[in-house]
């Protein structure tokens, strides 16, 4: 790889040679190292973020209310102090109940199997999430509660923080939310 080249031009001086400090040519080193590193370079993958995608319609001066299925619906309502509100099917019929945002995971996956169990594990009927974010909300429970329906593998949820029922309003001022 390197060379060690000593010149050959000492003179003899009272007996004895001058001998020249060796010179080391590091050329074919220098050519080996940015061979090795291109070679690495692109032969290297390079990690690749996992973001999720959300999609907002505009909005339109049209109020346009969409009709879930109660059976599968279930609703997640984001407050303040890390507390959300789940229920499902519809605010008038549904059970609300308040719990901390870390518990969600588990009331997704309970409601979950049970949407699984009235349909006869249909895949066509999987559950619906309708996340709805407070104005007191934590931005980070929102990405948590985006992040849990990614492993949940929720197929269909939607954000929705402009629609409240005056009956989710005032169970939120009611619980302090």
């Amino acid at each position: 790889m390197a060379t060690l080249n000593e010149s050959q031009s000492g003179k003899a001086v009272k007996g004895r040679t001058k001998k020249a400090a060796p010179r080391v040519d590091l050329t074919a080193m220098v050519d080996l190292m940015f061979l090795l590193t291109t070679f690495f370079m692109l032969t290297t993958t390079l990690s690749q973020l996992n973001a999720a995608d959300i999609a907002k319609p505009d909005k339109t001066d049209i109020n346009i209310t969409a009709n879930y299925p109660e059976s599968r619906t279930m609703t997640i309502v984001l407050g303040k102090d890390n507390k959300a509100v789940s229920y499902m099917g519809t605010f008038e019929k549904g059970n609300m109940k308040v719990m901390p945002v870390a518990d969600l995971q588990k009331e997704i996956m309970a409601n979950k199997l049970l949407v699984a169990a009235t349909h006869q594990n249909d895949p066509s009927k999987h559950m619906i999430v309708i996340i709805k974010p407070g104005k007191t909300a934590k931005f980070q429970n929102f990405v948590d509660v985006v992040d849990e329906m990614k492993i949940a593998d929720i197929k269909s949820y939607s954000i929705d923080d402009d629609h409240f029922a005056e009956k989710e309003l005032s169970f939120m001022k009611n619980n302090n939310l």
